[in-house]
């Protein structure tokens, strides 16, 4: 399942969760504020930045803070359930 790791307050992450809202593509969007056990994996996955959204996908590849461009072709080329 694709991640989504964000701040509730963050535009870039509502922006890109309705992206995936539009493209009825199912997410886990995980509050890092809420759930602080995930601010050391962005920081390790953004080179010491908390960085958000930082959006892991199910083949290991991570877009961050993407334009909806970005995200929908991303979207395009996963192989999604």
């Amino acid at each position: 399942m694709i991640k989504i790791y964000g701040k509730v307050w963050c535009g870039d992450c509502t922006r890109a969760k309705r992206v995936f809202d539009d493209n009825d593509v199912a997410y886990e969007y995980i509050d890092i504020e809420k759930e602080s056990q995930y601010i050391d994996y962005v920081l390790q996955l953004n080179n010491g930045h908390q960085s958000v959204p930082t959006i892991v996908f199910p083949d290991g590849s991570v877009l961050v803070e993407p334009s909806n461009l970005e995200l929908t072709k991303k979207l395009a080329e996963v192989d999604l359930p």
